[in-house]
């Protein structure tokens, strides 16, 4: 779904993102399986799909990559090899690896998370991000764990960051003030022009989006518009016309397979 078709002319997350980037479904994949031995980044210029295909990536998360299309949504947010990128709320890491083979060698990656989200489900996603980078496998890759209302540019002036299938719980559960907020904190850490992507499940303007975990992709516009950003593109790469937007995202007929929205944004250079 076109996100213009949809448009008319910071508080802390502790138990939000349940739905964030490990769906789909409730119950969360199995940590992946730390490696012995780093996993190898050598040539800054090899093509990503081979890169994703090796099995040094966990199974559970090649196994996800037809349905988030890593490759295409890094070539349109324009995130090559040599840059610092920020994966917002990256749960277990599964946009984290891709970004860490992504940049290569001369780039770099910073998995962010909430330490409330880090103590849901019993400390699963620290566990599993953790087991990810055990062993230093992705040695380009360190950890941020911080509040949104705590980012600054102190933490690193990133070229692009990413936030995969969270937007929706921000902003839901806590309001506009606060998914404002979020923004802004992650807009601190961006370099003048850099790029925000936002990947999330489309919802209607007047359904229930909180209980569906679903997002109006206008409200994210409106939101990133006030906490500053500019909308530099919007893509329907993970569209699907067979989601009609009525069912919750977890129901067994869309699970892994609902309409998604994906948005460029851009922290002004100015």
């Amino acid at each position: 779904m076109k996100v213009s078709k949809l448009i008319a002319p910071c508080v802390a997350l502790c138990l939000v993102v349940a739905c964030s980037r490990d769906e789909p479904g409730a119950t969360a994949e199995p940590a992946a399986e730390p490696a012995s031995d780093p996993v190898a980044i050598t040539t800054t210029d090899a093509d990503l799909r081979t890169l994703l295909a090796g099995d040094s990536r966990p199974e559970e998360d090649r196994a996800r990559d037809a349905g988030r299309r890593p490759v295409d949504v890094l070539a349109f947010l324009g995130i090559e090899t040599g840059m610092a990128v920020l994966d917002v709320m990256a749960s277990g890491g599964y946009y984290t690896e891709v970004l860490s083979l992504a940049v290569g060698p001369e780039g770099s990656v910073v998995a962010h998370n909430t330490p409330g989200f880090l103590q849901f489900r019993d400390g699963y996603y620290e566990n599993a991000i953790s087991e990810r980078l055990a062993g230093n496998r992705l040695p380009n890759v360190t950890r941020l764990n911080k509040d949104f209302a705590e980012l600054s540019a102190e933490d690193g002036q990133f070229d692009a960051a990413i936030t995969a299938l969270n937007f929706h719980d921000i902003y839901n559960r806590n309001g506009k003030e606060a998914a404002v907020a979020s923004l802004q904190g992650i807009g601190a850490t961006l370099k003048p022009g850099g790029v925000l992507g936002v990947i999330d499940h489309v919802g209607a303007p007047d359904a229930d989006n909180a209980t569906l975990h679903r997002i109006d992709p206008a409200l994210v516009v409106e939101t990133a518009t006030a906490a500053g950003f500019v909308v530099a593109g919007e893509s329907d790469i993970l569209g699907s016309a067979d989601d009609a937007h009525t069912l919750g995202v977890f129901d067994e007929a869309i699970r892994g397979k609902t309409d998604r929205f994906l948005l460029k944004l851009e922290k002004p250079s100015g």
